[in-house]
């Protein structure tokens, strides 16, 4: 819509995952080398966990993009909230037969599988992202299900989830997964300083040649945020749809004050939708 007006190639704040536009702060550095750390070093479960809109699936499509071929990679982005087994759900990713047999036999088709990828290309390594809503139950099915690694790892595990997943693995009776957790990381929000250097990197990615944001500006869509990335995304987008209605050429306070105003008595969740996090990163 506005692309062309700004000079852009693509829109800058888009909310999809993509990791062109991956912003690695010093955080998102430490979390992503959790991720290498964890693959390079054999670690047997690997948690990243951090607030909606924090860029945790981002990380997890760079780290996609980084594995070698060798290792052989599932993933389960949408991890339903019903109960029940959660091995269906892992034979599904990796492209295995899954709708059909009793539990004995998907966990021996599951065994089978890890075994022959391991002789044949080493390694394979299970990611599953919204992993807080996976209760204590099936977090123990998923230990129970590392044990195929006896002597030999041959399967690794990467769970990302909101700090809901943190709380659920600091709960009682959860020492034993604990005990598995090589590496770690919690995303913390977005400092002011970061947020701006974040919208810039963006912005250039986008192929701006030139400011669009003045620094008040900037840091607004920073503070009315409270620093996470995907809610700068959307007010940093809207702000430019206003500044393309108005033929303005750099988004200024008073435009991203009536973006705010607007959203405030217009839109359908006023301020902010209820429930979404005051901190985060991408």
């Amino acid at each position: 819509m506005y692309e062309a007006y700004f000079g852009l190639r693509e829109k800058p704040f888009s909310i999809l995952p993509d990791p062109r536009f991956l912003y690695f702060s010093r955080n998102h550095q430490m979390a992503f080398s959790m991720l290498e750390y964890g693959i390079v070093n054999q670690a047997g479960f690997t948690v990243i966990t951090g607030a909606i809109g924090s860029g945790k699936t981002t990380l997890i499509r760079q780290l996609l993009g980084n594995l070698e071929n060798e290792v052989r990679t599932g993933l389960i982005s949408h991890t339903p909230r019903s109960a029940g087994p959660i091995l269906q759900w892992i034979l599904m990713a990796f492209g295995q037969p899954f709708e059909e047999g009793s539990y004995a036999g998907l966990y021996k088709r599951y065994a089978e599988f890890i075994e022959n990828e391991y002789h044949q290309r080493g390694r394979v390594v299970l990611i599953v992202d919204e992993a807080q809503n996976l209760d204590a139950e099936r977090l123990e099915e998923l230990r129970m299900l590392s044990n195929v690694n006896t002597e030999i790892m041959m399967m690794q595990l990467i769970l990302v989830g909101q700090p809901e997943l943190r709380a659920t693995l600091q709960g009682p009776g959860m020492e034993q997964f604990a005990q598995r957790v090589s590496a770690d990381f919690h995303l913390p929000a977005l400092q002011p300083s970061e947020a701006t250097f974040y919208m810039d990197h963006r912005l250039r990615v986008a192929g701006c040649e030139r400011e669009l944001f003045t620094s008040e500006a900037k840091r607004m869509i920073h503070e009315d945020s409270n620093g996470v990335p995907r809610l700068m995304n959307v007010l940093a987008d809207r702000c430019l749809v206003y500044a393309y209605a108005e033929e303005a050429t750099l988004v200024t306070p008073r435009i991203v004050h009536q973006v705010i105003a607007d959203r405030a008595e217009h839109g359908v969740f006023g301020s902010r939708p209820q429930g979404l996090p005051v901190a985060g990163t991408i």
